[in-house]
């Protein structure tokens, strides 16, 4: 059966955003911790793309299916995970990357570049890193990963922020700028 991305955001309501992100059914890696550990000899750079041993992985399906076994460790490393094996990931920066945004109701909603939707919020919260001349935002995706946000969707949160660069979602605040 043929992948079929999710809809263009801007078209969606708060409820059809919410239905779809429900919907994805992804592996529980938090309930899995096994013992043997590998090396995957894959890396996400800085701008979402994945390698393994050097060369690209283009085919989307891949990099979905291998980011749905993603999970980050209190001490900062990263792994592919499944029930019987981990096998450790290098991320230049973040997991992800924000790609696109939407205001529906009281809520952000953001696509990130596998194609997930994550409402920004108290379980996805945004955070802003770097300093006033160069920051860089950041929204938690699951497991320990973030996604950045990239120049245009962080541009699109500037259009919808308060006067003091902040915007809302699902009640909370978040300031665009780092302190």
């Amino acid at each position: 059966m043929p992948y079929e991305p999710p809809p263009d955001l801007a078209g969606l309501s708060l409820a059809e955003i919410a239905a779809l992100s429900a919907a994805r059914k992804l592996p529980p890696v938090e309930e899995w911790h096994p013992e043997a550990k590998g090396d995957s000899r894959m890396t996400i750079k800085a701008d979402g793309r994945w390698f393994h041993d050097g060369g690209e992985i283009k085919r989307p399906a891949m990099v979905r299916a291998f980011a749905s076994l993603l999970r980050r460790e209190g001490d900062g490393s990263y792994w592919l995970v499944t029930p019987h094996e981990k096998q450790a990931i290098v991320v230049e920066d973040a997991a992800f990357v924000a790609t696109d945004v939407v205001r529906r109701d009281n809520a952000l909603a953001f696509r990130l570049n596998t194609d997930a939707i994550v409402v920004a919020g108290p379980d996805h919260q945004l955070m802003a890193r770097g300093d006033a001349e160069t920051p860089a935002l950041y929204l938690a995706v699951r497991h320990g990963c973030e996604a950045r946000l990239n120049r245009s969707t962080w541009l699109q949160l500037v259009d919808l922020a308060d006067e003091n660069l902040a915007v809302t979602s699902l009640g909370d605040r978040f300031p665009l700028v780092p302190a």
